[in-house]
This record gives structure tokens, sequence and C-alpha cells, in this order.
């Protein structure tokens, strides 16, 4: 009895070991493996991207780690898909809010993605991001 008692221990400790290992989702390999270079940064259908547009920190190139951290034009914080790796989340501290966004597009050279955020007066500015694998 012992003997069953330590082998149900010794496999359930492999299993739970074994599943945390498990392979990460294609969508997460082809988020984590490029450097991202932005490619077009709208809010409300116009470039925002250039000096004094409300994304020009987010110009540059974007990095996610394995980890879930990352550096996002001049931020740096953290990410992370939801459940169905739809949507990715980037929290920074530079940012009020955390930035919650659909991804539109991801392969393994174009990484798209939309979001609605507040201006400094509530109203809301649809943002478009789209990404070029470096």
């Amino acid at each position: 009895m012992k003997n069953l008692a330590l082998l149900l221990i010794i496999s359930g400790c492999f299993i739970v070991f074994a599943c945390n290992k498990a392979d990460k989702s294609e969508r997460f390999k082809l988020l984590t493996g490029p450097i991202w270079t932005t490619d077009s940064l709208l809010a409300n259908g116009t470039d925002a991207g250039g000096t004094g547009g409300v994304l020009v920190k987010f110009k540059g190139d974007a990095k996610f780690k394995e980890d879930g951290s990352g550096y996002f034009g001049i931020y740096t914080g953290t990410w992370r898909f939801n459940v169905d790796e739809t949507e990715i989340t980037i929290v920074t501290d530079s940012l009020i809010l955390p930035i919650i966004s659909d991804i539109v597009e991801l392969t393994s050279s174009s990484f798209k993605i939309t979001t609605v955020v507040p201006d400094k007066d509530m109203q809301p500015i649809n943002i478009r991001m789209t990404f070029k694998a470096r």
C-alpha cells in the first residue's frame, strides 16, 4: 500500500512538471520571436506617430519577451494574451491605464492591433498600430 501511494505521488509530480513545460502556442512563438518595428501608428484614421502625435512614444521597436516583459517604443512593461490569444494587454507604469488591444493580424512578418482609449477630455480615440518584423 505504501509503494502504491509513493508511486501515485511520484506519478502526480511527473504529470504536473510535464504539463508546466508544455509547448508554447504558435501565436506566442510568432509574437515573441522577432523584434517588431512600427509600420504605422494611427489615431482616428490619421498618422499619430510623428512629432506631437499621440502615439509618438510607441514609435520604434517593440519586443515581447517570453517571460512576459518587454519594451514598446520608449515604454517598458509587461504583456499578456487573453485566454484565447485574440487580445493582448500591455501594462507600463508610464501610462495611467493598461492597453487592451484586439489582435487583427499576427504572422511571422506582420503584427496589427486595434484599441480604443480615452483622450484628455475622455473622448474615445480609435487606435491602430501595425508592426513589421525586423
